[in-house]
């Protein structure tokens, strides 16, 4: 009987030392290593530093190709369920603007994001995106905007532009214009990952 009861402990234990360890990402394309492998993207090369620095995180990479803010909010509460993540990183927006949504339709939609993930408890890290100029400096700047606004609003860390270092540099970019290229991955890793490290604790 103690033996099971230890068992039953330890069973226990491990549950929600999993649970407490897994952060989420919910994003598009930027985030789903689209064009290329998987294990090339940059959130599988953010597992790696997890596990090279010893930290004890899972990453569950939720991301989808084409994916809007509306999307996140059809799927984020099943996500939140079914993985019980400490973090969860949101990289969505980007297919919104590039349809011409309306900048605060897509506001509201990652309040609402950011809403659902904060009352299951979690931490959450906002990842900004911009769009090509030429859909005009007012509707650019409002997109883009949308970010920083929230996260003062909602008392949260955010990621500036992610692929500021990436988007109009040479050789880093898919031919495409709109897509990093594996070189640009271990890029978006590191910085993301100097927003997200202050988020993990001490181990």
């Amino acid at each position: 009987m103690i033996r099971l009861y230890l068992i039953f402990i330890f069973a226990l234990c491990t549950a929600t030392t999993s649970a407490a360890s897994t952060i989420l990402v919910l994003g598009d394309s930027i985030s789903a290593a689209y064009n290329m492998p998987t294990k090339k993207g940059w959130v599988n090369l953010l597992q790696q530093t997890l596990e090279k620095k010893k930290y004890p995180h899972r990453i569950i990479n939720q991301s989808i190709s084409g994916d809007t803010t509306a999307g996140g909010l059809a799927r984020i509460d099943k996500a939140l369920e079914q993985y019980e993540p400490e973090i969860v990183l949101i990289e969505l927006g980007a297919n919104d603007g590039l349809r011409g949504m309306p900048p605060l339709l897509i506001k509201k939609n990652l309040r609402e994001l950011i809403t659902r993930a904060k009352n299951t408890g979690a931490q959450v890290l906002l990842l900004s995106m911009r769009i090509p100029s030429n859909y005009g400096k007012r509707y650019t700047d409002m997109f883009y905007n949308n970010y920083p606004d929230i996260a003062e609003e909602m008392d949260i860390p955010f990621v500036p532009f992610i692929l500021r270092d990436v988007a109009l540099a040479q050789g880093l970019m898919q031919k495409d214009g709109l897509h990093p290229n594996e070189k640009a991955q271990p890029i978006i890793a590191d910085k993301v990952w100097g927003y997200l490290q202050p988020l993990l604790g001490t181990y």
